[in-house]
C-alpha cells in the first residue's frame, strides 16, 4: 500500500500539535521527522525534546530521519523520544552494519538513507538488514527544493535490485515530491513518499486527499 508521509519540517513549529492532528484527521498514519545537526547538512532543525513533545500529543508513526554525523551516538535517545523508525545515512556512518543492527535491537524499523550522488552499490551488503531504503531525491538540508530528474532511474534500479533478491524492502523518497510528479515516482517503484511544502504550504487536508486519490488509482490496478 502506498503511503504519504508529511514532513514536519514544513509544518508550523508554533502549532505542531495542531498540524499533527490535522494530517491525522485527513487520513495520514505516518509522519516524517528530520533531525539536522548543522554539520552533516547545512541546516539545524528540531531536536529530541521537540520529538518528545510531539509524541505526547500524537500516536502517528514517527519516521525519524537522522541527518547527523555519527548517528549511532543518538540512537537510544531518538528511540526514547518516540521514534518508530530510524533512518541513518550511509555517508554518515563509519560502521553502517553495526549501526543498523543497533536500530534493530532497539525495536525500531530500520531505514538506510542515500544522498542523490551515492551509488546503490553502497547497499550491496546491507540490503537484507533493512526494512526501508530512503532515497534522497534532492540534496539534503533544506525544504522546498526541486526534484532531481535523474533520481527516477535510481528508483527504478533500486526496485529491480530489491525484487531480484526477493526482499520485502520498501522504497521511500524524500525531496521534491509533488502532485505533478508523484505518478512518475510511483511508476518507478516508490512505496512511501515524503512531502513537506506540497502538503503544508496551503491546505493540508486538500493536498492529502489529492495525493490519496492518485494512490488509489494504482492500488485498484
Amino acid at each position: 500500500m502506498l503511503k504519504l508521509l508529511p514532513s514536519v519540517l514544513s509544518a508550523d513549529f508554533a502549532n505542531l500539535g495542531r498540524d499533527l492532528a490535522c494530517i491525522q484527521k485527513a487520513g495520514v498514519t505516518m509522519v516524517h521527522v528530520d533531525v539536522m545537526d548543522g554539520s552533516f547538512v547545512p541546516s539545524i532543525s528540531l531536536g529530541f525534546p521537540v520529538i518528545r513533545s510531539m509524541r505526547k500529543v500524537s500516536d502517528l508513526f514517527f519516521d525519524v530521519h537522522l541527518m547527523v554525523d555519527e548517528p549511532g551516538r543518538y540512537l537510544n535517545e531518538v528511540k526514547e523520544a518516540g521514534a518508530d523508525r530510524i533512518g541513518v545515512h550511509v555517508e554518515a556512518c563509519k560502521h553502517l552494519h553495526r549501526t543498523l543492527q543497533q536500530i534493530r535491537a532497539l525495536g525500531c524499523e530500520v531505514c538506510v538513507v542515500l544522498n542523490p550522488a551515492t551509488p546503490l552499490t553502497a547497499l550491496d551488503y546491507v540490503l537484507e538488514d533493512v526494512d526501508v531504503v530512503l532515497l534522497m531525491t534532492v540534496n539534503p538540508g533544506f525544504g522546498g527544493q526541486a526534484y532531481i530528474p535523474t533520481m527516477t532511474r535510481k528508483i527504478s534500479d533500486l526496485r529491480k535490485r530489491i525484487d531480484d533478491r526477493g526482499l520485502d524492502v520498501k522504497i521511500e523518497l524524500d525531496g521534491g515530491v509533488k502532485l505533478s510528479n508523484v505518478r512518475e515516482l510511483i511508476e518507478a517503484g516508490a512505496d512511501e513518499l515524503v512531502a513537506g511544502s506540497s502538503v503544508f504550504n496551503g491546505e493540508p487536508e486538500k493536498a492529502i486527499a489529492e495525493f490519496k486519490a492518485i494512490f488509489a488509482e494504482y492500488e485498484q490496478k
